[in-house]
């Protein structure tokens, strides 16, 4: 049941977010008496990983606050993205997306029946789309299209021209999907600030903007769906759950960046709170076990070496693995999702080996002509003879 306030609202819409752009938007909607309405784009490119936990958690939040939500699997965003996802892939991988992300948010206690997903391809393709494409690419400088899509879009020296079409689009995603707010990661917030600028151009309206943190990945940096070091994949087996985080980077002593901390505070404590029980539990040998239920404590017993990596590391496998079971559960079960994994992720085909040719470098004896004979019908014997006393002949005369 959602929260009967305003307040009680706008709290849970906030709670655990790094920033939000415009929030008077937000309480306006609330006022009038109407669910603000939020939608999360996701470009379908690599296969999604746990940090993909930190936007379902809050995705559980809007929809328990009586938001209604609207998840963007942006197929045609991947294809722009510097070919990251080839066109005869686009459709299958949108389909992956659905299928994991739907049971990622079951995982987590979300009724998936309240939400709605959208391809991006369903509506990007549209006269009336496309033409305000062609309108905002007209008002809009390459520098700036550049810039918004800097942190999210590949660069490079000489980039194709659709990585400029790429925040274009996700702009005018906001005004054809007749959202109220867009949610997305850090990473995404220089083109939250173009939006603000760029849609009045057409004469659309403003859209609020809530910022998410973005989870370490294993190694320091950001967790990646392409560095395969980084991330652990939401199918991932237990034992491959296991090793990763047994070779993830955690120096005693060191909270700032890492990677596992951050992924007890943004995925494991909230994850566990939207199932019954906020807590993070880390067993001790002929010790209590230490019991978190916020972040803060944890912080602190690690910066004092109380929580340490080696206890850290398999409390941490040990949650995870409990956490995704259910996701490995539903894809076991699923023929068609098993289908659609293997077409939309196909093995790379294996380059055949080029065997080494022997050359044939022949002997200093003359070619044998046919069984038994040298040079001229000689027998091979007899020549080999000839040759032997030859050679000696010429060291006598030296």
């Amino acid at each position: 049941m959602a929260p009967q306030t305003k307040e009680e609202r706008l709290a849970l819409i906030n709670e655990n977010l790094e920033e939000v752009l415009d929030p008077q938007i937000i309480e306006e909607v609330l006022d009038s008496g109407r669910n603000p309405k939020i939608y999360w784009g996701t470009a379908t490119t690599g296969r999604p990983h746990c940090g993909y936990f930190v936007p379902a958690t809050k995705i559980a939040q809007f929809l328990a606050a009586g938001c209604e939500v609207t998840i963007l699997l942006a197929d045609i965003h991947a294809f722009l993205d510097n070919l990251k996802a080839p066109i005869e892939l686009v459709n299958q991988r949108a389909k992956y997306y659905e299928f994991v992300i739907t049971e990622m948010l079951k995982a987590v206690g979300v009724a998936t029946e309240q939400l709605k997903f959208i391809h991006g391809s369903s509506f990007q393709k549209s006269p009336e789309y496309v033409m305000d494409v062609y309108r905002l690419s007209s008002v809009v400088s390459e520098h700036d299209a550049k810039r918004a899509g800097a942190e999210t879009v590949k660069q490079s020296n000489n980039a194709p021209l659709s990585g400029l079409l790429y925040p274009i689009l996700q702009i005018l995603d906001e005004e054809y999907l007749d959202v109220d707010i867009q949610f997305g990661g850090r990473d995404q917030r220089k083109l939250f600030v173009a939006a603000k600028d760029w849609l009045p151009k057409l004469g659309y309206r403003e859209r609020a903007h809530l910022i998410n943190p973005m989870v370490p990945g294993l190694q320091g940096g950001k967790m990646s769906s392409s560095d395969e070091d980084s991330k652990i994949d939401l199918l991932d087996s237990p034992e491959t759950i296991t090793k990763k985080v047994r070779k993830a980077e955690a120096a005693p002593r060191v909270t700032e960046g890492n990677g596992l901390l951050a992924f007890v505070e943004y995925v494991l404590l909230p994850t566990s709170a939207l199932l019954g029980q906020k807590e993070f539990r880390v067993e001790r040998h002929e010790q209590e076990p230490l019991v978190y239920t916020e972040p803060k404590q944890m912080y602190e017993d690690y910066a004092n070496e109380v929580l340490t990596p080696q206890l850290l590391k398999p409390a941490l496998s040990k949650a995870l693995i409990a956490l995704t079971a259910p996701i490995r559960a539903a894809f076991e079960a699923s023929p068609e999702w098993q289908e659609v994994t293997t077409k939309a992720y196909p093995p790379p085909e294996e380059k055949k080996k080029k065997v080494k040719k022997v050359k044939n470098k022949g002997t200093h004896y003359p070619v044998r002509k046919k069984d038994g004979q040298g040079q001229d019908g000689v027998p091979a014997a007899e020549q080999q003879a000839a040759q032997n006393q030859e050679a000696g002949s010429e060291t006598q005369a030296a």
